[in-house]
């Protein structure tokens, strides 16, 4: 069972996912991905959050560039914590879904991370899961020992 749900907005978006997953499995957080989109398949978004809370999962990271959708209509379905990651790609180098996804009207927010930053959003994933869960507070105290030194 995954504890943490990474959804990206289309399959271009994958290779900064694997970031995420690459950080996530380095700290042994069980995760899984997939591509749904908020304009083009918003039952699948729907689906995937409905089965994220029936299945577990207590954080979910979404990846998305341009208008970036995803993330505020993830957090709208859900109370589920949402990281918001921001994508570059676009002629505005990702800066229009840095506004999209860090400007969430009140009653819906979205935690963000910088663009393209999906490392962090595992990071920051691990450390609300660790809030509750010791091994992967371990993981992550000795994670930022070996980044420190």
């Amino acid at each position: 069972m995954p504890l943490v749900r990474i959804i990206v907005g289309s399959q271009s978006d994958l290779p900064h996912a694997v970031k995420a997953v690459e950080q996530l499995h380095a700290l042994g957080i069980s995760n899984d991905m997939h591509t749904a989109s908020a304009h083009r398949t918003p039952e699948r978004v729907k689906t995937l959050i409905d089965s994220a809370e029936k299945d577990g999962v207590k954080v979910i990271i979404a990846m998305a560039g341009m208008a970036a959708h995803l993330p505020g209509v993830i957090a709208s379905m859900t109370l589920l914590p949402v990281i918001g990651v921001p994508l570059s790609g676009s002629a505005l180098s990702g800066i229009d879904a840095l506004y999209a996804v860090v400007q969430m009207p009140p009653g819906i927010p979205v935690a963000t991370v910088a663009v393209d930053g999906a490392k962090n959003s595992a990071l920051l994933a691990a450390q609300i899961i660790a809030l509750d869960d010791k091994k992967v507070l371990e993981s992550l105290i000795n994670f930022r020992k070996e980044f420190y030194n």
